[in-house]
């Protein structure tokens, strides 16, 4: 009987399984090594170093963001604040509350007010040597306590907010209500505050840090890569353009250019100037959630009752004053916290560098009328682009329509209104005319008082 033919040797089969084996090992090797690699945790520092307000209710909202779009591990917020306000406040709590991965807040220095709702919000609380969280009174813009409709509502967002995250809730409500007494923790008559110590004993601090390294350290993250959080190009523009100082010189284009344009009718640099300055102002104050939409529409109606009254209604009465009322409000209101016209926690400062710096633009804008008109007609640049010479009538020049004889002290009546500048008629004959800036209604009469080229200056004759 002939041999069976051996198409797969024992040798052939025994490397078969050697190289199976050392491509597992080989592979196995691969995934331990970026196992290793991802098992490096992505920290996220935040900080809340300034005034609670609507920059900060934003700032805190772009972080949170960008922590979600980089998958972050753990989020820290490094905290040093004296607090701001409620409504901003309850917002940044909200969003921490709700945020998927864990939040630890780093105290360095100070959590007062909404800073330790802000801190109580937080998965875990870590404070650094000398700090204080506590003194959570809602205060008006004069620091006096607040009616209690404010205190009540401070103390339910104390207490739920302790309640969520496993602390006592009584203590919280304490932070904010004075007349809370709590047995070897806080007596009648004072606000509660904790140090670091006290913070520890009562289960608002978890340990006492130097910095985020020891955070870290306690949490066993040995492996990890912080990134902290820097606003982007765009958003540096916009704090740029919150300066008080940057927002005067855009109100004084805003309204030296309006008023250029209504000097000298039809679609121009000063309107485009006037245009794009009240985008970049408006849109700074409205993106860092200052400006609400009524303050805005408030700014074009006051623009819009100008208008009518110098286009269409003759005089200068409720209208006009009313859009000018309009006009400067809306340029105040926006850079100001304001709830509705309720300026209870809008701190005096803040109103007055607002007005100020309103009245500054507008002061501005009128040397920039006044002083700098005249220094421009007289300017280089304004001599390259202006026509100057003059077509005097002896070298033979003369305008399409002229005047054989002089009207120099006649009289006669406003053929249109004269705002400053439009027509009189003087014995049936229509002119062109301007007024040394006074507004002349229609029909009134009127008296030549010079002659300057085709057109006359004209002033009203007073009756009687």
């Amino acid at each position: 009987m002939p041999k069976e033919l051996n198409l797969f040797p024992k040798r052939n089969l025994m490397r078969l399984l050697l190289l199976y084996f050392i491509f597992l090992i080989g592979h196995t090797v691969l995934a331990m090594d970026e196992d290793s690699t991802s098992t490096a945790k992505k920290v996220f520092v935040m900080e809340i170093k300034a005034e609670i307000d609507p920059r900060m209710n934003h700032y805190v909202e772009l972080a949170l963001d960008e922590a979600k779009e980089i998958n972050a591990d753990l989020v820290i917020i490094e905290m040093d604040t004296y607090g701001g306000a409620v409504n901003d406040a309850d917002d940044i709590r909200t969003m921490i509350l709700e945020f998927e991965k864990p939040i630890l807040v780093f105290i360095n220095k100070d959590a007062a007010s909404a800073g330790a709702l802000i801190s109580i919000a937080c998965d875990s609380i870590y404070m650094a040597p000398g700090s204080s969280i506590g003194a959570a009174t809602v205060v008006t813009a004069e620091g006096e306590a607040a009616p209690d409709k404010y205190q009540s509502y401070m103390r339910s967002m104390m207490r739920s907010t302790a309640e969520a995250n496993g602390r006592n809730p009584r203590i919280a409500e304490a932070m904010v209500d004075q007349s809370i007494e709590i047995d070897s923790i806080s007596s009648e008559g004072k606000v509660l505050t904790f140090s670091t110590s006290e913070a520890i004993k009562y289960g608002f601090c978890e340990a006492q840090v130097r910095n985020i390294d020891e955070i870290l350290l306690r949490n066993d993250i040995k492996d990890y890569d912080i990134v902290s959080y820097n606003l982007s190009s765009s958003d540096k523009v916009v704090s740029f353009f919150l300066n008080p100082f940057i927002s005067g010189i855009l109100i004084l284009i805003i309204l030296g250019g309006i008023y250029f344009e209504l000097q000298t009718p039809g679609i121009g640099f000063p309107l485009l100037a006037s245009i794009v300055a009240t985008i970049f102002y408006f849109i700074p104050y409205y993106l860092g959630g200052l400006a609400e939409h009524w303050e805005i529409a408030m700014f074009f109606a006051g623009i819009a009752l100008i208008a009518l009254e110098i286009f269409v209604i003759p005089g200068f009465g409720v209208a006009g004053v009313t859009g000018i009322v309009f006009t400067l409000s809306s340029l105040i209101l926006v850079m100001l916290n304001n709830d509705a016209f309720d300026f209870s926690f809008v701190k005096a400062d803040a109103i007055f560098v607002a007005i100020l710096t309103t009245v500054s633009g507008l002061a501005g804008s009128f040397i920039l009328l006044f002083i700098g008109g005249v220094r421009l007609a007289e300017s280089k640049f304004f001599k390259r682009v202006a026509l100057q010479t003059v077509q005097d009538k002896s070298e033979g020049y003369s305008a399409a329509s002229f005047r054989t004889e002089s009207l120099l002290g006649r009289k006669g009546v406003a053929y249109t209104n004269l705002r400053p500048s439009g027509k009189i008629m003087i014995n049936e004959d229509i002119y062109d005319a301007f007024t040394r800036g006074n507004y002349i209604l229609k029909d009134v009469a009127i008296e030549v008082i010079s002659e300057e080229g085709t057109s006359l200056k004209v002033r009203e004759i007073p009756e009687g």
